[in-house]
């Protein structure tokens, strides 16, 4: 059954901009993996950050819960398996509601081009 879907688009631009030497924002967004990942130059480094911005975003929208409760973008973690597909990892009191909620999977879906970056998220129960 379909807990919640949620979808955001951002401009690659302003993630870079908010993002260009503020190591402080840097951390508060993204846990060490992702900063590892999208540094690594497979594809632009901004449009990679964005397009994990855009998917915690739509994962909160797919929630319905915002930013509440203490939860925090730091507690979801986008990562890619082994053929390259993204999932979301979740941590802290992010996973502890999930749990809570009965939530069983979690799909994700990012695109990327030069200007923009979206994300699609749906949860299941």
């Amino acid at each position: 059954m379909i807990f919640g879907i949620g979808t955001d688009i951002i401009e690659v631009k302003r993630m870079e901009k908010h993002l260009e030497n503020n190591s402080a924002l840097m951390k508060k967004l993204y846990t060490k993996d992702e900063q590892v990942y999208c540094n690594k130059g497979n594809i632009t480094r901004y449009q990679c950050f964005a397009a994990r911005f855009a998917a915690k975003e739509a994962f909160f929208k797919a929630l319905g819960t915002g930013y509440r409760y203490g939860m925090a973008f730091h507690e979801i973690e986008v990562l890619n398996d082994e053929l390259g597909k993204p999932y979301i990892k979740t941590h802290g009191k992010v996973k502890e509601y999930l749990s809570e909620q009965n939530v069983s999977s979690i799909h994700l879906s990012i695109s990327h081009v030069k200007e923009m970056a979206n994300a699609f998220v749906v949860i299941e129960k």
